[in-house]
């Protein structure tokens, strides 16, 4: 029989201490123990010393928790996708497909920032202004969806209203506007990613700067500015947008404009 740490033999099969585990893994002994305690990954067994020692199995199913607690699913989730008895090599494969757009998603943001830094450190050298040869190029990976059809079929007025605003806009106000509306997915990534309460006063403030945006275009009253934030988690085109900036921040900026919604705007 082993001790705390070092491979243990457990029947034929070899096996790892909570320890070694702890160790290989990452995750601490404490987590372990709560997996272990809801029943998402039991050890293989226990020693007569107490210690819980984990074999192969556990050792491919504290990978797919990991992987899974990477794309962001709850505990819950986890559990219930492993106790489907999905095809593991399935599961894997999906989990690789998802893990490979990431990193497409990273790639393409790491070459439209690296390409505006170096547009605006040549015109430093220069001595020019500040600017961008080629604005689009700030917006590269994002998808962009025409709901207008939608849109003026279930609010007409506000439909038009913001028709004509967009038609009065010259191209070097477009351009301030999507860099402002870029700029700002950003900082609310920020706060999500910094764990700040959606109902934090720097969030709200974010917030009103995003509803005083909204309504150069169309005046959204409580229930319409709520129902934008639904459709940007929602929609799937407006989803992946946010999820270029960043897993999960569809839901934050929705939950933030509900928060805004009833004590602003109702």
């Amino acid at each position: 029989m082993a001790g705390e740490t070092g491979p243990a033999m457990g029947g034929t099969a070899m096996a790892w201490s909570i320890a070694d585990v702890a160790r290989m893994s990452g995750v601490t002994s404490r987590t372990l123990r709560h997996y272990d305690e809801i029943g998402l990954l039991p050890p293989a067994w226990i020693g007569s010393n107490g210690h819980r020692y984990y074999e192969e199995a556990e050792l491919l199913r504290l990978q797919q928790i990991l992987l899974m607690r990477e794309l962001d699913l709850g505990l819950r989730e986890i559990q219930a996708v492993l106790d489907s008895r999905i095809d593991q090599v399935a599961v894997l494969r999906e989990h690789h497909q998802r893990l490979l757009a990431e990193r497409d998603r990273l790639e393409t943001l790491t070459r439209t920032v690296g390409r505006t830094i170096a547009e605006l450190e040549e015109n430093k050298d220069k001595g020019d202004m500040a600017k961008i040869n080629r604005p689009e190029n700030l917006f590269e990976g994002f998808e962009h969806s025409d709901h207008d059809a939608e849109a003026r079929e279930r609010w007409p007025k506000q439909w038009e209203q913001s028709r004509r605003a967009v038609e009065a806009m010259t191209p070097e106000a477009m351009e301030r506007w999507q860099r402002e509306v870029t700029a700002q997915m950003i900082r609310f990534a920020e706060f999500m990613v910094a764990g700040t309460p959606v109902t934090d006063p720097a969030v709200q403030a974010e917030v009103d700067a995003h509803y005083r945006g909204v309504c150069g275009f169309w005046t959204p009253n409580a229930a319409a500015y709520k129902g934008l934030g639904r459709t940007y988690a929602d929609d799937p085109q407006f989803r992946a947008n946010y999820d270029k900036i960043a897993d999960g921040l569809a839901e934050y900026q929705r939950d933030a404009m509900t928060v805004y919604a009833d004590a602003r705007l109702s």
